[in-house]
């Protein structure tokens, strides 16, 4: 196509923010329309590419490529196929989110928006890139304005989340640089897609392929998070505004899976077959432990921060099962958490700032109080848990049902049991969050606090109505998911 789709997707929010930052005078309303309007533009467009992606393809589309650094080989070149298509909708959606989210801000809301702005440009990049050098850059660009966000309009200690985050991310980031300079130097290509067709016997001549794998692994797995790398996560979303938060769960973790996929499985198909045990063990370990810290909590938001340590190891257990099922599941579960942990972060930011509390124990009746509050909380919190008809019980179903039939090693069936025991302390942990705040009996200092307004019931309806729609007929996701995972199980030997 002659149109540049997705560096329009990309760098329109760049825009928007620069204008948001450098034009002087502006009025607050005038900068959050100007924020809506160059997040809805993006987000129309990639729902635009979602209809005109050619479902008979298994290639990747609406490419574009430009020479950038010619003495690396490094180019400008985006792409995105059934894999990264369905994220990219999915950031744009949220992106867009947000802003409305936003609207009560009134702190220094120049540089809110602006940051805000950015951070979607940086996760629609990652997904995007088909260029390592190019990947890593979006990648670390959006720690700046997570760091801004949380350490600026968050609560709690919210330096102190704020430079945990850095420092972990930077962590990763570091070991991940590592990784793509050993696979450049030793194939002189920064191409994913040549590399992934190329195969890797050569690295051998750096260091083995399995080093550079984890050296790569440990970047993403952070982001994810993964036990015992996932600490900073309950902090960040705890003390980060509410569309910190949302964008947090709802997008920026997913680039850890994503990379997983992209980049680990892809380019190491073997490394990735030799190694599936010990991560899928890992992969248990973060579905059961997350799970019981979860039920631990007493604060709402970290609550729902510690249940998406939990729901990513399912991710992990369906990307390295390494089955073509298992796949499709895995990436399904990262659309539908970003759909249902960011209604949950919505959800409980709003609780919060109408009722001014969030300690679960100080708590309770507020169904009768707010009830538009609680009954799309209570949806999100049934779709957390899997409740047939909604996005979870449709991913996960899937990613069990892939993995428990996968032949990546010999004890998969009984690491797919371990962890559907996830899936049961979900139940407790999201219902017991459901009932201490919104039943019981009614507490009257509670009595006349507001309930949703109309804007607010505009985003939480577009929620409901995708969580609702991927769950009631999963196809329209994975009919274009199977495209880009049928190429990397091709390269697994399936």
């Amino acid at each position: 196509m002659d149109f540049n789709y997705l560096t329009t997707i990309i760098f329109l929010p760049v825009l928007g923010a620069i204008l948001i930052a450098f034009i002087p005078g502006l009025s607050a309303r005038l900068i959050k329309r100007i924020a809506a309007i160059f997040t809805l533009i993006p987000l129309a467009l990639s729902v635009f590419l979602f209809c005109q992606f050619d479902r008979s393809l298994v290639v990747m589309q609406f490419q574009e490529k430009l020479s950038w650094i010619p003495a690396i080989n490094a180019h400008y070149h985006l792409g995105v196929d059934g894999l990264s298509l369905p994220l990219v909708v999915l950031t744009a959606f949220l992106g867009f989110i947000v802003v409305l989210i936003s609207w009560k801000i009134n702190l220094r809301i120049r540089e809110y928006f602006a940051w805000l702005l950015l951070l979607e440009a940086s996760i629609l990049g990652v997904f995007c890139s088909l260029d390592l050098l190019l990947f890593f850059i979006f990648w670390e660009i959006e720690v700046i304005p997570m760091y801004f966000l949380i350490s600026v309009w968050g609560s709690g200690r919210k330096e102190y989340s704020a430079i945990k985050y850095v420092v972990y991310t930077l962590f990763g980031s570091a070991m991940m640089l590592a990784g793509i300079l050993s696979l450049y130097f030793t194939t002189g290509s920064l191409s994913m897609i040549e590399l992934a067709e190329g195969g890797l016997g050569m690295v051998q001549s750096i260091m083995p392929a399995a080093a550079i794998f984890f050296l790569l692994l440990t970047g993403f797995a952070v982001k994810l998070p993964v036990v015992p790398v996932h600490t900073w996560l309950p902090d960040a979303h705890t003390d980060a505004p509410t569309a910190g938060s949302v964008m947090l769960a709802g997008a920026l973790i997913k680039m850890g899976g994503y990379g997983m996929i992209r980049v680990c499985v892809s380019i190491f198909p073997q490394v990735a077959r030799d190694y599936a045990p010990l991560l899928v063990i890992l992969a248990v370990i973060s579905v059961l432990y997350g799970a019981a810290l979860t039920l631990r909590q007493t604060d709402l938001k970290r609550l729902i921060a510690y249940s998406s340590v939990s729901h990513m190891g399912f991710v992990l257990l369906g990307v390295f099962a390494l089955g073509q099922v298992s796949l499709t599941g895995a990436a399904l579960q990262m659309v539908s958490h970003g759909l249902i942990t960011g209604l949950l972060f919505a959800m409980a930011g709003l609780t919060i700032h109408n009722v001014g509390e969030r300690d679960l124990s100080k708590l309770g009746g507020l169904a009768r109080q707010i009830p538009i509050i609680a009954v799309v909380f209570s949806i999100a919190g049934l779709g957390g848990l899997g409740m047939p008809t909604t996005s979870g019980f449709a991913a996960e179903f899937i990613t069990f049902i892939g993995s428990f039939s996968s032949t990546a090693f010999s004890g998969m069936q009984v690491c797919t049991i371990l962890a559907v025991l996830g899936v049961v302390l979900a139940a407790g942990y999201i219902l017991w969050m459901l009932q201490r705040t919104f039943y019981g009996p009614v507490l009257e200092q509670y009595n006349g606090i507001k309930d949703a307004d109309g804007l607010e019931r505009v985003y939480m309806s577009a929620f409901i109505v995708l969580i609702m729609l991927v769950g009631i007929y999963p196809a329209i996701i994975t009919d274009i998911i199977k495209l880009g995972i049928s190429p990397i199980v091709g390269l697994l030997g399936g």
